[in-house]
């Protein structure tokens, strides 16, 4: 009963507050990003601020309620959790259901709710690779047994997700996949093949859709249209290029006067970056850089094999969004429409990202 108290109420700071701190620099980052957007199309300058608090207290909440659960409550959830997640999935194309935005239909709407059902379907798979893993271990090398049934069920989500059309999420779950079964002890040669096999797939799905197309030529070649294709990353590199060493100050973003567009979403580090400049960016990177190490370390020494890929899934998802995210608005990957965990506005991504670090919390406790 005291070991039951004391993990009730131990937390490993070393999760909890670089979490916190990420969580208070983002909202103070989405108000200074959205307050003139906002009070120009929707009159009311502290819109999106009001929504990401809201949905910052109901992650905070689940965070808690996550880390208090007790351990059994992990392994009777998975398949649950698989099956909700699945449907989600396919209530995006049933008319009624599925909201389309900019060509894509990733969000389902309920009661004036929008849910992103990509990201619970990431905690859903974490969740079932690692009780697949850890209950099928003897079997990790066998083609059939070992890989062929994890590889189904994610492919059965990722076909799900690429018909959004999401390719971004798609090709992270991908690597996520492929991480997570070579550190499961999976054969380099069976990994290695699936990887060959993937890439004309990827190369045929980007050559089938002409906006992937424009994207990649704007990557490649930003300045042959910088008023079309490359807008968005040259107004990011001029927003980290007026950042200098300590910024132009909190709140006096140029960038985010109707130049970069949604500067409170997929590219807020880009006006982190100008308003706080390099100082203010070194700061989020150490944080998130503690968060990944911790996460390790947390999968490392937990009690038994289930938490330990449960815990490394999770970490790596997180790492994977955050180098993405970065990557993109320095301009080192294709433009994809990827939130930066914690930081960026998105009510789906916020709560997935905080239940996941309960779920780390959870684990660091039974240690």
């Amino acid at each position: 009963m005291a070991e039951g108290n004391q993990e009730r109420f131990s937390y490993d700071f070393m999760l909890l507050i670089p979490t916190l701190l990420l969580l208070s620099i983002g909202l103070v980052a989405i108000f200074s990003a959205s307050s003139l957007l906002a009070e120009h199309k929707l009159g009311d300058g502290y819109f999106y601020l009001k929504r990401q608090a809201t949905f910052c207290l109901l992650g905070l909440c689940f965070m808690i309620i996550v880390k208090n659960a007790p351990a059994y409550f992990y392994a009777r959830i998975v398949y649950p959790l698989l099956g909700i997640s699945f449907l989600l999935l396919l209530l995006l194309f049933v008319p009624g259901f599925g909201v389309r935005v900019g060509g894509a239909c990733r969000w389902i709407r309920v009661a004036g709710i929008s849910l992103q059902p990509s990201e619970p379907a990431k905690l859903a798979l974490a969740f079932y690779i690692a009780y697949a893993l850890s209950k099928n271990g003897a079997n990790v090398g066998s083609f059939f047994r070992g890989l062929m049934p994890h590889l189904f069920v994610a492919a059965a989500f990722m076909a799900l997700i690429v018909l959004q059309p999401d390719l971004g999420t798609t090709v992270i779950l991908g690597c996520w996949l492929l991480l997570i079964l070579f550190v499961a002890g999976v054969s380099l040669l069976h990994l290695f093949s699936l990887l060959l096999l993937s890439v004309p797939l990827l190369i045929y799905l980007v050559l089938k859709a002409d906006y992937r197309l424009k994207r990649w030529w704007a990557f490649l070649n930003p300045w042959d249209d910088p008023q079309g294709l490359g807008f968005q990353i040259i107004h990011s590199f001029l927003a980290f290029g007026s950042g200098g060493i300590l910024g132009v100050g909190l709140g006096n973003s140029k960038q985010k006067l109707f130049y970069l567009p949604e500067p409170h979403t997929d590219f807020i580090l880009s006006i982190v970056a100008e308003e706080l400049g390099l100082a203010g960016f070194a700061l989020i990177l150490v944080l998130f850089g503690i968060l990944i190490v911790r996460g390790i370390r947390v999968a490392l020494s937990a009690p038994d094999l289930y938490s330990t890929y449960l815990a490394l899934s999770i970490t790596i998802f997180l790492g994977l969004q955050v180098l993405v995210n970065m990557g993109v608005v320095l301009g080192l990957l294709p433009t994809k429409g990827l939130t930066l965990p914690f930081i960026s506005y998105g009510g789906s991504s916020l709560l997935i990202s905080l239940i996941g670090i309960g779920i780390l919390l959870n684990i660091s406790a039974r240690r």
